[in-house]
């Protein structure tokens, strides 16, 4: 069975269609960018919400980067609450 605009079979996609999820780093790098920012600034917001991104990047989307992300981010949620902790005992 054709459809009446092509003719190509109904339920049929085009070669080069692009897959969903793989294909994008887009979760990945937004939770590396809210590491780096919580290194710097508020570190249980910025950086503990780039650790959730990057988990759901690497289970959920697959993505390439996300162990990076996940690095990133955990290092700037740890490096920053030292980095809080020792500004404020000053």
């Amino acid at each position: 069975m054709t459809t009446q605009y092509s003719n190509q079979p109904t339920g049929q996609q085009h070669y080069g269609a692009p897959k969903a999820g793989a294909s994008g780093n887009v979760f990945s790098i937004i939770a590396i960018v809210l590491g780096v920012i919580g290194f710097i600034f508020l570190p249980i917001v910025f950086a503990l919400g780039g650790l959730i991104m990057a988990i759901i990047a690497k289970t959920v989307r697959h993505e390439r980067l996300a162990t990076i992300a996940i690095v990133v981010s955990a290092i700037g949620l740890v490096g920053g609450m030292v980095l809080g902790a020792i500004f404020a005992s000053m």
